[in-house]
């Protein structure tokens, strides 16, 4: 394991708020890092299939408010490496794992967005909450996505299965639906640029296609319902009431009910983008909840 500042066409760079690393997490696997600011760390883990760059309206904000932000890339998104395999939650958050050790992270706050819910939430279950004294969930996929006999409120496969098939035929085509869905786009409704959307539409287009897939498979189908109580810090949940990419009822609404100690905030008509639609007053619930 080791950790490679960028250096000219290698790999160190210097910027005005802090440096940009790569994190060797397991053999032959580096993550791109940022890690900007002093403070009391937040480490903020981005949604499928975007990467880092969706933090972009926290950070600063973050970083002003005298916070140390480490934002990262997933392995096989983004600037990070694009193995073949290990897009499991195990691997995923032993992911994690390393970049808290060998950051020598304390008392930090973890906050997942999305797909970034689950990291949070296995984070607890698999290493007990090292270093972490609070938790943010935002627009979480957690505790469970999938429609089965003990879960009927689910997503049903086949609409996982249709989505899987329409990646493999024509994955940028996909994401530009998917876009707008995520951000709530539609005949009446524009609450987000076109050029914005485009650009979303590229960061997501740098995922590996397969870290993509399956990133979709772990994201939809597994089950974190007996994990939720291993949540043991204080922890914000945050969840749109329109959200249509991952609807309220079956996320949020229920992890507000397992998590021990939790404050749960509905943002009444949003979608699932809240860092973009709702960034002004999500950034202020942040900041609020991080420094209460």
């Amino acid at each position: 394991m080791e950790i490679s500042q960028m250096n000219g066409d290698e790999m160190h760079k210097e910027s005005n708020f802090g440096i940009d690393l790569f994190i060797e997490t397991a053999p032959n696997v580096k993550l791109y890092v940022k890690d900007y600011g002093q403070g009391k760390p937040v480490i903020l883990i981005h949604g499928w299939p975007l990467s880092n760059e969706m933090w972009e309206y926290q950070i600063d904000t973050l970083v002003q408010n005298n916070f140390r932000v480490i934002a990262y890339d997933r392995r096989g998104f983004g600037k990070s490496s694009q193995p073949w395999d290990g897009y499991d939650y195990d691997t995923l958050t032993d992911d994690l794992a390393a970049i808290i050790e060998q950051l020598n992270l304390e008392e930090a706050a973890l906050v997942g967005f999305s797909m970034g819910g689950g990291e949070v939430v296995r984070y607890f279950s698999r290493h007990g909450g090292k270093g972490v004294s609070k938790a943010v969930l935002i627009s979480s996929i957690t505790p469970f996505q999938l429609q089965t006999d003990s879960n009927p409120n689910g997503v049903p496969q086949e609409k996982y299965d249709g989505m899987a098939e329409q990646i493999k035929a024509d994955r940028i085509g996909f994401l530009d639906n998917f876009g707008k869905t995520f951000f709530g786009v539609s005949f009446i409704s524009k609450p987000i640029s076109t050029p914005l959307l485009d650009y979303y539409r590229m960061l997501c287009s740098f995922a590996s296609p397969r870290a993509t897939l399956e990133c979709a498979k772990s994201f939809s189908s597994t089950d974190f319902r007996e994990e939720m109580a291993s949540v043991n810090v204080p922890t914000l949940i945050i969840h749109g009431d329109e959200d249509k990419t991952v609807p309220i009822e079956i996320s949020s609404e229920v992890a507000t009910k397992l998590i021990p100690d939790n404050k749960f905030i509905i943002y009444e008509g949003a979608p699932h983008g809240l860092f973009y639609i709702e960034k002004d007053k999500l950034n202020s619930d942040l900041i609020e909840f991080l420094n209460s």
